[in-house]
């Protein structure tokens, strides 16, 4: 589900130093009132919340944290699989389980 959140949005914007055009938050994926969604980016937040599922939503935020703060935003496991199979719209009815582990 969709949902605008600017509020939220700017917040991450101010921790990531750039620009945010969704963010997902199991279940929801919250965007600025701005956003130009388009396939591809809806695409790589529904392949987190696959993510956020798969570990169970809080352990999700836990790793992601930690893996943020230690290998910067670019380098974590979890946005290289979202960034590197975004434009593939068939991708998540492919997916197995827990395919971010490749990206580690």
């Amino acid at each position: 589900m969709l949902i605008t959140c600017n509020w939220l949005i700017r917040i991450a914007e101010c921790i990531l130093k750039m620009k945010v055009g969704a963010i997902a938050i199991f279940p929801f994926i919250l965007v600025p009132a701005s956003a130009r969604m388009n396939d591809t980016l809806l695409n790589h937040e529904k392949i987190h919340l696959r993510q956020q599922l798969e570990l169970l939503i809080i352990p999700f935020y836990i790793w992601y944290a930690i893996a943020f703060f230690r290998k910067g935003y670019l380098n974590i496991s979890f946005e290289k699989e979202a960034y590197m199979n975004e434009k593939d719209l068939s991708y998540l009815k492919n997916r197995k389980l827990y395919s971010f582990r490749r990206y580690i």
